[in-house]
């Protein structure tokens, strides 16, 4: 019986999926419709396609059991960091600027941005490779947190609920490109802020009640720290150092991601971008500030964690709440890495086709809007076969390097290109070479941790704080926003009138032609005029 209202509650959410990518199908006829809605998209549905890009079921299954295992309800801040600083930060300072910016250079995608802002289509081309490399192994760890849900509610095996979850995703996205995906993210979203309040409220009713489940766990040692019972509801846990880097690195990440960068592309005008910010940060604070709350009472599964590991915790949770529940669960995490996975394969697709396909192309013969457009979809089909491909792969054959390259994907691409990104819309001065020193430092730091990571770590270990691959990337990001300023001082600069013509876009003047005023202060109508209104920085 139990099955027959989960299979009900998928046939539902997967049929309104692929509904509305065939309803949007005719904003999805040029590669600007398809890629960027128009640039039109709103307040609402940009936030949400922002925050169910950024959070995918690596964060509710992974992230959420993980560090709530080694932090308690401490790792709380993380969520609390992600609405903070990768939600309510990242829209005040690279919202507007972002959307005004690349409208100015017609640019459609991040490593486009890069050749235009900085005047080089070899920076757009190495953006182009790292941000294909660096997604597919991020997009297969997006897999991961199904199959144990799954296998829990209908006893399948892995590798269906992944050519499943595949293929939809595919068909929606093919068909209607980023509005589709932005509608989608929307609905997705609301599943997602439902479920996770109902989550919370049903496990910390199982355990008793408020009081009881936080008398349970503060009386739960850390092995590490024996005789110090109520560390795990203390209010930053027992290692605040990592405690610091996991905040900074999921959350300032987000700024250099090229899937949540472009959401910034799309979003109609400045009014959306204001609600955008409120709506977005809100989205973030219950479903990521919920997410690893829950995950704070990780400490409670023991049995859990002993046969599975970290992410058969939250799956051990929910397991233990009634049916109806448990459907909610499947489709929020459903939700949640469907709408990520479409976010990235159209941020792979877009950039792999107008940034390297395309400009080949033009050598010999320019791609039409419509080959374009072809071969942006073919490309949407490729990524997300390669990505499930791999996540198969290693999860049946366990195979360490693809499970270590997912680990680094979000250092390399936020390290690469965080702080060029930053600094291009606000800082005249950044240099072709700096924007290379944080390509090459971002990549090239986190490659060499994964060889380490793979072959060396046998004859040599790393400070402790160096040797984790979260950590890693936390500090390569804050490296690279001081290397970025600094490199540009001593390094060639660019032609001051070309940038200067670049950054006139925050300071156009736009003639507002008024209708009809209020009085002047004798009383009498003011005559009807035009006023100029600067849209300055």
């Amino acid at each position: 019986m139990q099955i027959f209202l989960y299979l009900a509650m998928l046939v539902v959410f997967f049929g309104v999926m692929i509904a509305v990518g065939v309803v949007c199908r005719k904003k999805a006829r040029t590669s600007e419709g398809f890629v960027l809605g128009g640039r039109s998209v709103g307040a609402w549905l940009t936030a949400f396609a922002y925050g169910t890009s950024y959070f995918s079921a690596v964060v509710f299954v992974g992230y959420a059991g993980q560090f709530g295992w080694r932090f308690g309800v401490a790792s709380t801040w993380i969520g609390l960091g992600n609405a903070a600083l990768g939600s309510l930060l990242a829209w005040m300072v690279l919202g507007r600027r972002t959307r005004i910016m690349t409208q100015h250079l017609k640019s459609s995608t991040m490593s486009d941005f890069f050749g235009k802002r900085f005047f080089s289509p070899a920076l757009k081309t190495a953006a182009a490779v790292i941000i294909f490399i660096f997604l597919i192994p991020y997009t297969a760890s997006l897999y991961n947190g199904l199959s144990r849900l799954f296998s829990m509610a209908f006893g399948i095996d892995f590798w269906i609920c992944i050519v499943i979850m595949a293929a939809l995703t595919a068909v929606y996205v093919v068909l209607g490109g980023y509005t589709a995906t932005a509608i989608n993210d929307f609905i997705q979203g609301i599943i997602m802020l439902v479920g996770i309040i109902a989550v919370i409220a049903a496990v910390i009713l199982n355990h008793g009640g408020w009081n009881e489940i936080f008398a349970e766990l503060s009386q739960v040692e850390d092995p590490s720290l024996p005789g110090q019972a109520g560390v795990f509801t203390s209010f930053f846990g027992p290692d605040v150092m990592s405690l610091f880097f996991v905040a900074v690195l999921t959350s300032l990440g987000t700024w250099g991601l090229p899937q949540m960068v472009q959401k910034f592309y799309a979003i109609r005008d400045e009014h959306a971008i204001k609600k955008g910010t409120l709506i977005s940060t809100l989205f973030a604070l219950v479903v990521a500030g919920g997410c690893y709350f829950l995950g704070g009472f990780s400490r409670l599964y023991p049995e859990a964690y002993e046969n599975g590991g970290y992410d058969a915790i939250i799956p051990q949770m929910v397991s233990e709440l009634q049916p109806f529940l448990i459907g909610i669960v499947i489709i929020l995490v459903l939700s949640a890495s469907m709408s990520t996975l479409s976010s990235l394969a159209m941020a792979s697709s877009t950039s792999l086709t107008l940034d390297l396909v395309a400009p080949a192309a033009r050598k010999r013969r320019a791609l039409s809007d419509k080959q374009q457009l072809v071969t942006m979809r073919a490309f949407i089909v490729v990524f997300v076969a390669v990505s499930a491909v791999i996540a198969i792969v290693q999860y049946y054959l366990n195979i360490s390097f693809i499970a270590q390259m997912m680990g680094v994907s979000w250092g390399a691409l936020a390290g690469a290109f965080l702080a060029p990104f930053l600094y291009g819309l606000y800082y005249k001065k950044t240099t072709k070479a700096a924007v290379w020193t944080s390509f090459i430092f971002g990549v090239g730091v986190m490659t060499l941790h994964l060889i380490y990571t793979l072959a060396l770590r046998q004859f040599f270990t790393l400070p402790a704080v160096l040797d984790s691959s979260l950590n890693l990337g936390a500090l390569v990001m804050l490296i690279d926003l001081v290397l970025v300023p600094v490199v540009s001082l001593f390094t060639k600069k660019p032609d001051a009138e070309k940038v200067d013509a670049i950054f006139a876009c925050y300071d156009r003047t736009i003639t507002v032609h008024v209708s009809s005023v209020l009085p002047d202060e004798e009383g009498k109508p003011a005559a009807q005029k035009t006023e100029d209104v600067s849209s300055g920085s």
